[in-house]
């Protein structure tokens, strides 16, 4: 999807430093009816994860009509993925006594998506007390949408947590609604876990600096990322902020892996004490000029102003210390300006869109291997 293809060798150098590593993706979407016009559909995901390669837990987009349709499929999609793919039951509360959660689970279904503002309902609605009791005996993985447009659900969060300590709650998009204040109680709760799908760089390095890496989960959002993009946002950013290999398999698929088999997470530790090399100034200004040209691209404009500013802070000589990463930007500006016009439009995204996402991440994480 999008630009993989062009994106594999900043992800492959990443993976070539980790001979264990299982990546696995905590955090897909498959579908066609989602109001924003955002699809994707199961051939697009395998493709994605074959490119990794990697296994997924897939869910369905937002359907207006209802999820019991689409959550048998998307069980029988994962019982015919060879393993690549796990299936989760997408639900409302409305629908909690209409059988869902149990059919899902009966065809495979291995956990539980709640997303609160697509389907507008609230973290602690009380219909919702069976789903969490299921989940609690099954220790099944619940991954609940915490992204920028809701209300906090930190509070919410750790109550549950301590209700039903079986489940395993997943707080998505590194937990933007409540991050800021949530970090400082994880030790209250060894039953949540935040994802990494968003696609700013300086969220990531924030949920990698503050969040024991035993809590942090790969996960890409796919149609809104791929597996390919995101997974090498997350492996630059784990990197930059310090982790080490065994933490940096853990967080690109070795605990998921072990949350889905119903295992015991394990615990790696503290969050780093400082990011391996700081960036320059350079490098700084690259970052932050090519997330805003990244953040018009996802409006479906083009990148503008800030395409000719980031050209011309790649004007650097050859003994500069950031050089390097500097002419690994540049080539991915040199991508873009390649191939964009022959990458398709699916959706609101400026075709290009993620080229300059991981150009963003490739500029703040100097320390992550460069292809």
């Amino acid at each position: 999807m999008y630009a993989d293809h062009l994106l594999l060798p900043w992800l492959h150098c990443l993976l070539g430093e980790l001979p264990d590593v299982r990546v696995y993706d905590a955090h897909t979407h498959v579908g066609e009816h989602d109001p924003s016009s955002f699809t994707a559909r199961v051939d697009e995901l395998l493709e994605s994860l074959d490119a990794v390669p990697a296994k997924a837990a897939v869910f369905p987009l937002a359907e207006p009509d209802g999820y019991r349709a689409a959550n048998l499929a998307c069980a029988e999609a994962a019982a015919r993925s060879d393993g690549r793919l796990v299936a989760f039951v997408r639900l409302t509360p409305a629908e909690v006594g209409q059988g869902l959660l149990e059919e899902g689970l009966a065809a495979g279904a291995r956990g539980i998506k709640l997303h609160l503002t697509s389907d507008e309902f609230d973290l602690d609605d009380s219909r919702l007390e069976a789903v969490y009791e299921v989940a609690d005996q099954r220790r099944l993985p619940v991954v609940v949408h915490a992204g920028p447009e809701g209300e906090s659900i930190g509070g919410t969060a750790l109550e549950i947590c301590s209700r039903w300590p079986g489940l395993r709650l997943v707080l998505a998009h590194c937990a933007l609604s409540d991050l800021g204040t949530l970090w400082r109680r994880v030790a209250e709760a060894p039953n949540l876990f935040f994802d990494t799908a968003w696609w700013a760089p300086a969220h990531l390095l924030a949920l990698f600096r503050l969040v024991p890496p035993g809590r942090i989960l790969n996960a890409s959002d796919l149609p809104y990322g791929t597996p390919v993009s995101r997974t090498m946002a997350t492996a630059r950013c784990a990197y930059q902020a310090g982790l080490d290999r065994t933490q940096l398999v853990s967080v690109l698929g070795g605990q998921f892996a072990r949350l889905v088999d119903g295992a015991d997470a394990l615990d790696l530790g503290p969050p780093p004490s400082g990011e391996r090399r700081v960036p320059g100034p350079v490098l700084e200004i690259l970052s932050s000029t090519l997330l805003t040209a990244q953040e018009a691209m996802q409006r479906g404009l083009e990148p503008g102003v800030p395409l000719d500013v980031a050209r011309h802070a790649c004007r650097v000589p050859d003994d500069d210390p950031d050089a390097p990463v500097v002419a690994s930007v540049r080539r991915l500006l040199d991508l873009y300006e390649e191939h964009h016009e022959g990458l398709p439009r699916r959706n609101q995204f400026t075709p290009g869109r993620d080229l300059f996402a991981a150009a963003a991440v490739v500029a703040r994480t100097p320390a992550a291997p460069l292809p």
